[in-house]
Formats: structure tokens, sequence, C-alpha cells
């Protein structure tokens, strides 16, 4: 069996409008099962008359091979959110439509999907060849034709020198490569994978995720990739969309989300390690507007200054937000910021220096080339400042970046 051409077949996804509502009582019933208190708060998910909100107007449109991650931390409606495309979860309201038809009503296993989860799922008492082979013996494939689709897709996943062995022999790593496969040997048009790599070691990470992005090239299959880890998001997703409570906060390309974060919650979570945060305030000098922050004056360049006046931006107290790649240590007159070291990481290629600069913890990514053999020690004041061209300032109430409402 050869895996089908690109452009053989469709899958463009459209939720519209969807939400997911669970009843109080099955909530608090569910909870008791697992051992919770059934009345406790967990998080800030709506509460209405019909119950726990988990998922509200989620809006997406997913185009044919596109790779979407749902990504945010946990409870944020990401998982319940894919499960509603799979079928295995009732939508609320909304609709669902694949290719143009709506799936509302439609059983799973009558949606042309497949579905990886973090646990594997593969049957014990089975050999590999068995698991892979089982999801085309439901539809009742030809032997001769089984056997040549399951070959394909163990020796697209490395795996062939393994289709005898029980999962109990394997690694979690090679467990995870024959869901995989079991998945992708029946040629779905959508591909769901729920953290399939959650349970992994770091360095099996890296290497799934490289696995992932190759397989993604081999298979005609559009993919929703869920996960509450922000550098898979980055380096698998076409597009990201990023959760909280139950709404989506931002959709956008790897780069988009990082480098223009829509708010707070974004701006934070997106970025390892996460965006520093100062009080400061936005004023206008000589009609240009500056940022004051611990005692500095910051001129935003002038593509900002520009998106500023478009929008008629007030002065106003602000959150100024920077990563810690975009803060230096180069002098720059009348703009400089002290801070003293609390703690230096040593990670390389980069030190991670750790600040307490007027109050704020602060975290700076130094390269070692630009510090030579001077590592700042524990208690050194240092000054630095921030990147103008990358600077981010967001409005004190709403958390919005001030750029782009």
């Amino acid at each position: 069996m050869q895996f089908l051409e690109k452009g053989d077949i469709m899958a463009t996804i459209s939720l519209q409008h969807i939400q997911k509502i669970y009843p109080n009582a099955a909530v608090q019933e569910r909870r008791r099962k697992r051992g919770e208190d059934p009345n406790k708060k967990r998080n800030n998910l709506k509460v209405t008359e019909e119950g726990v909100v988990a998922v509200d107007d989620f809006n997406l449109e997913i185009a044919d091979k596109e790779f979407i991650v749902f990504v945010g931390p946990s409870g944020c409606g990401k998982s319940t959110t894919l499960r509603m495309v799979a079928g295995l979860e009732d939508i609320t309201r909304g609709d669902l439509y694949i290719d143009g038809v709506r799936m509302n009503d439609i059983e799973p296993k009558d949606r042309d999907i497949a579905m990886v989860f973090q646990n594997y799922a593969l049957y014990p008492h089975m050999t590999v060849r068995q698991n892979l082979e089982f999801p085309l013996e439901l539809r009742k494939v030809p032997k001769e034709q089984m056997n040549k689709q399951v070959d394909e897709a163990a020796e697209i996943l490395g795996i062939t020198e393994y289709l005898d062995r029980k999962p109990k022999a394997l690694s979690g790593g090679q467990r995870q490569r024959v869901a995989i496969g079991r998945a992708i040997v029946r040629e779905p048009k959508v591909l769901l994978m729920d953290e399939p790599l959650s349970n992994l070691d770091a360095k099996l990470r890296n290497q799934m995720r490289a696995e992932i992005i190759k397989l993604r090239q081999r298979i005609d299959s559009t993919f929703i990739y869920v996960t509450h880890d922000q550098t898979e998001a980055m380096t698998l997703g076409d597009r990201i969309v990023i959760m909280k409570d139950g709404e989506i906060q931002q959709i956008g390309t790897p780069q988009e989300v990082f480098n223009k974060p829509v708010n707070t919650f974004v701006a934070g979570f997106i970025g390892m390690p996460q965006m520093n945060f100062y009080d400061g305030k936005l004023i206008k000098e000589d009609d240009k507007y500056v940022i004051e922050v611990l005692g500095a004056k910051i001129v935003p360049t002038e593509d900002k200054q520009a998106r500023l006046r478009e929008r008629n931006t007030p002065e106003c107290d602000i959150t100024v937000g920077a990563r810690p790649e975009h803060i230096s240590l180069k002098e720059t007159e009348g703009a400089m910021i002290e801070g003293a070291v609390d703690v230096s990481e040593m990670m390389g290629s980069s030190v991670h220096l750790h600040l307490n600069a007027g109050g704020h913890d602060s975290i700076i990514i130094v390269p070692t080339l630009d510090l030579g053999d001077e590592t700042p020690k524990i208690g050194e004041v240092i000054r630095f400042t921030f990147a103008p061209n990358v600077v981010h300032m967001f409005d004190k109430e709403s958390k919005k970046n001030l750029e782009y409402i």
C-alpha cells in the first residue's frame, strides 16, 4: 500500500461558536469519584445556571493539511475541545464541520478521525503488528493490503524490528511510535494528538518532536495537537491556539504569538524563560511616546510610535514587558536600570542572570561571548536596559497590548 499523494483527500475543519457546559451535578459526581472536594473551585471557568462552562465561544477555521496546536495550562479546555472534534464529548452549543459536513451528531467511528492518547492505549496481549492491524481488521481490509499498510507505517516510524514484540518489551518512546502507527495506518483525514509526549523524559520528547515533524511531511492528514508545553507548540505548529479558562486568547503563527502577544497572559505563557513584567507609565514628550520604568526612560521605535498614534493611545499606567533575551547590558545614555544579581546560571552559550531590580524579579539572558571572563557575581549590581524595538506595553487594567487593541 502507498500512502495517498498530497491533494488526494481533503480535511478542512470549522469550529463555530463551540461551547461545552458540564452540568454542576456531573462535575460534582466526577470529583467525588476522584476523591476531591466536589464544591472546590479549581480554576476561573465560568459557572452558570446550566453548569460549568469548560469551553466558551470557540471559533477556529483549520485549513487542509494544517498543523494546529492547542496550548494552555491544565484545565483551560484544550483537551475538551479536541474530544469534541473526535466525537468523544457532546457539543453543548455551536457547530463542528469537517469538509463542510456538520459533525455534531455523527458517531466518532464515522468521522474518519484517528486519535493518539498520552497513555498509548495499546493492547498489552497483542504484538506490535497485531496492534497496528487491529483498526484495519475492524474495516475488513484484505490481508495482503493490510500487511502492506502495516509494513509501510512501521517503516515510516522506525519500528519494523519491533513488530513481533509485545508492548511491555518496548520503551516509552517506542510505545508512542506504535500508538501513532496505529492511528496513521488507516489514513485518517484528521489526526488528533492529546499530549502524546507528556509521559516521556526530556531527551525522548526532543526526539519524538523531530519524528512528528518528519511524519507530518509523509502522511496526508490535518493535525490537531494538544499540549501544555509551549516549546512543543512553538516547534510543531503552523498556527498556535492559546487558551485560558475555556476561551481563546490568541491564534497565530509561532512567530506572531512570540513577537506580538495580545495580552499579558500570552506574553507570559509563550517564551522560555518567561517575559519580565514591570510597573510603568506611558507618557508623551515632544510628540513622542516615552516609557517610564524603574527610574529610566525608554523611547519606543518609530513603528511602535506609529501604532500608538494610530490608536490615539492616551498617557496611562502600563505593565512593561521585556523578554530575557531582549534586555541589554550595553550602556545607553539616560536609560539604564540597576539590579543586584541573585542567581547566575551558566547555560553554555549563555548565562541566565536573576536580578532584583526595584523589587521586581528579573531574568536576563546574556551570551557568554558578550561577557568574556567577566561573569557577574552574586550580589553584584549591574546596569541594563530594554531594547526599544521589542519592548511591550500592556494596559494596566485590561492587560491588553496597547499596540494591538
